[in-house]
């Protein structure tokens, strides 16, 4: 199954679809609104996050077990530093493993001050590269102490993100050598709206990679794509999210459909976005798919 997905990433195209567990004891929503639009039948695989925002969610990695169980397909669970030290990271691992959850996204983890659990703490015994570093000694049959384990886990396959877009790309080659380098087998970058900031990470991605050597070649760049159908959202995320970068011509043209009308916002912004995820399928087939609050409609509308 992930070696299966891996394949894909290397050679072929590779879909993911992001999903959001919810603040419920259950996956069940979440894999109906999946069956209903068949898009399991669209993606190469799944992520799961892990309570973004630090807002109290169900567990990804517990949510990885249930897609894959349900839609045979391999599901790469995101693990943030926030919540875990390294005895609690390595012994999800343990567990995860023994599951076939196989596939993990690290990340460092939102705030513990922006919970909605009150006067929550964040662990972040470090960030998100060790993570990968235990993933990596998992992989070498022990734990982070070094200590073997009498039966070795099965393959893991780590992932990585970074920001879209920066004022110096070479900050960002920086953070996506570390990651390959600490054995990351794809790097997800945060929402693309532009081709040329598409084909500027490209260009940021190789020469990262140049600094690396053996199999750690094979790592593979993926773009996140949000569908955006609403000027609002646009404008949100110019705003107020770092890393991000929507381009003006976006902007300007979801403000005329607004200026007219609902139905003309919408019928903008898909146009806006399936013209983005056709021109990235054609430079770079590498896509990963996100969408707010599981807007699973969307995502098939996008994909059909």
């Amino acid at each position: 199954m992930f070696e299966t997905l891996i394949k894909k990433l290397q050679e072929d195209k590779y879909l993911t679809l992001e999903t959001t567990p919810q603040h419920e004891p259950s996956m069940h929503n979440i894999i109906e609104k999946i069956k209903k639009f068949k898009i399991n039948e669209k993606v190469d695989g799944f992520t799961c996050t892990d309570s973004p925002l630090a807002k109290l969610k169900y567990n990804s990695l517990f949510a990885a077990v249930k897609l894959q169980q349900e839609f045979n397909k391999p599901a790469i669970a995101t693990m943030t530093m926030r919540d875990r030290n390294k005895i609690a990271l390595q012994s999800d691992l343990l567990g995860a493993n023994d599951f076939d959850i196989r596939a993990i996204l690290a990340l460092t983890g939102d705030p513990a001050k922006m919970s909605d659990q009150p006067n929550s703490k964040g662990v972040f015994e470090a960030n998100s590269l060790m993570l990968l570093k235990m993933i990596k000694s998992f992989n070498y049959g022990m734990d982070f102490a070094g200590r073997p384990f009498k039966i070795e886990p099965k393959q893991i396959f780590p992932f990585g993100v970074v920001n879209s877009y920066a004022k110096s790309f070479g900050s960002l080659e920086k953070k996506m050598f570390l990651k390959i380098q600490n054995g990351a087998v794809g790097v997800i970058t945060q929402p693309v709206f532009d081709i040329e900031n598409a084909k500027k990470l490209l260009e940021s991605f190789d020469i990262a990679k140049e600094g690396v050597e053996g199999e750690k070649k094979k790592a593979q760049l993926i773009f996140g794509l949000f569908p955006i159908t609403k000027l609002r959202t646009a404008l949100f995320l110019s705003a107020q999210v770092p890393g991000i970068h929507v381009p003006q011509f976006w902007i300007d043209e979801l403000e005329k459909a607004h200026n007219i009308g609902e139905d003309e916002e919408y019928k903008i912004g898909m146009k806006l976005s399936r013209d983005l995820f056709n021109d990235i399928n054609k430079i770079h087939p590498k896509i990963h798919l996100m969408t707010s609050n599981n807007n699973f409609n969307l995502a098939n509308e996008l994909l059909s």
